[in-house]
């Protein structure tokens, strides 16, 4: 049986990222995708799992994006489902705050290419296998999880830059953060957020060879995390479907 899975738009600069339309397709996973700014969130008993994407670096900004107070509350209802769930970036943050995480400033942004290190944990997680540490993370927040991370939270990577660059629930393997936007590291997908960088608030490269350089960059990587991230979205789609066979 084919999977569904809901996907929450938050911006509309930050659309799924190609890696992640390619891995659904080879995949045979169907995507829908809420434009969160312009649409409800559907009843989620018509999905496997819930898959929230990036947007503004700060969660807490409902002056400017009221819709946030709208996808706590209907994330917080999915998860009390104890259904899959995987965030990137804004979408990680959300979900580490809804199990009792505190979200902040990190003491660094975190904007281009870094090396990410599985945790013991990590690398006995089923969404990491096969997958060798350290591996390359696309980085493009100012935002991270606070210490002490919660209790409820099961550390899975980390980086020199982010101390909780990958967590789930304790005891449920099947609801997951990702701080790291592997989903959209092709090079068309970060040009495209470099084109709308005065909206990100984001402290991002404006000379133009920094700018270039990130993208050679992800140029010279885009094999290792184009074949990264489809194992991610594979590993998680053998996930979905376990949950399903054990519920």
């Amino acid at each position: 049986m084919a999977l569904c899975f809901l996907v929450l738009q938050h911006v509309p600069w930050e659309p799924p990222g190609l890696l992640l339309l390619q891995g659904a397709r080879q995949l045979g996973i169907e995507l829908q995708v809420v434009r969160m700014w312009e649409q409800a969130p559907p009843d989620p008993a018509d999905f496997d799992a819930l898959i929230l994407l990036s947007g503004p670096d700060n969660g807490t900004w409902e002056q400017d994006y009221p819709f946030l107070g709208l996808e706590r509350r209907y994330l917080m209802a999915w998860l009390s489902l104890d259904r899959p769930c995987l965030g990137f970036g804004l979408g990680h943050q959300l979900m580490a705050q809804a199990v009792g995480a505190t979200i902040g400033p990190n003491f660094l942004p975190g904007i281009g290419f870094v090396e990410g290190h599985l945790t013991h944990d990590g690398r006995n997680h089923p969404l990491f296998a096969t997958i060798d540490t350290p591996l390359a993370l696309f980085k493009f927040h100012s935002q991270s999880v606070q210490s002490p991370v919660s209790p409820n939270m099961l550390l899975l990577a980390t980086s020199s830059q982010c101390v909780v660059e990958a967590f789930c629930v304790k005891g449920r393997p099947h609801i997951i953060g990702l701080q790291f936007d592997n989903h959209a590291a092709h090079p068309c997908d970060i040009e495209h957020r470099l084109q709308h960088r005065d909206q990100m608030r984001l402290p991002l490269p404006s000379r133009a060879n920094r700018i270039e350089s990130l993208l050679d960059e992800a140029m010279r990587c885009q094999r290792t995390l184009a074949d990264d991230f489809f194992r991610i979205l594979q590993n998680f789609s053998g996930l979905v479907t376990r949950w399903y066979q054990t519920t």
